[in-house]
């Protein structure tokens, strides 16, 4: 084989590895819902390494109880996740794309530790639940609960019934994108802003 055959050769095997090095970094993460028997959600363990949309203290959309979970919940922290190419693409169209998946994390406040004074910090971990876009589902979202913390569940059913009677509901009449609650996440609402997807009356 002469030099330039082999100069020639190892230019070409150069750029097809640098090819193929650019086209598997365009690829998109394969960060969806993943799901046993179909629709059943699998617990994403590293979720809190997902995009993280927003946090709220002592959120609630329901009136005031008595109810002991209502109390203590009044006082947690709700952590909003959301999986990352996602969020690219909504940041991209201002539309959730299929296999979008929510987790909402609650966490326990305080008060007195180290060398706060004032404020709220965050403790220990509440309870879990997910939502998940999916056509396959009568609305198109699906949500879950995973229960409580020391006691999570590996996967869960999609909620039915009663159970997510509510849910829908709600997501229907008072978020701002689609089924979701965009009004609370500062970047991407500014993104539906920006791409017109905001609901009449945001």
């Amino acid at each position: 084989m002469t030099r330039s055959k082999r100069t020639l050769m190892i230019a070409l095997a150069v750029c097809t590895g640098a090819g193929a090095a650019i086209a598997l970094a365009q690829q998109a993460p394969d960060d969806g819902p993943r799901y046993e028997d179909g629709t059943s959600l699998v617990r994403p363990d590293d979720y809190r390494e997902w995009t993280f949309l927003s946090s709220g203290l002592g959120m609630t959309y329901e009136d005031e109880t008595t109810d002991g979970d209502s109390s203590e919940l009044s006082q947690s922290f709700t952590n909003v996740f959301v999986n990352p190419s996602s969020y690219r693409g909504f940041m991209e169209t201002g539309v959730w794309p299929d296999g979008t998946t929510f987790v909402l994390e609650f966490r326990q406040s305080a008060s007195e530790a180290s060398i706060n004074r004032a404020g709220r910090f965050q403790t220990d971990l509440v309870m879990l639940e997910a939502e998940v876009k999916d056509p396959r589902f009568p609305d198109g979202w699906a949500f879950y609960d995973f229960g409580r913390a020391g006691e999570l569940a590996d996967s869960a059913a999609p909620l039915t019934g009663e159970r997510v009677a509510p849910c829908i509901e709600c997501h229907t009449l008072h978020t701002a994108v689609e089924r979701t609650f965009v009004q609370f996440y500062p970047t991407a609402l500014e993104a539906a802003r920006e791409h017109g997807t905001l609901k009449p009356g945001f």
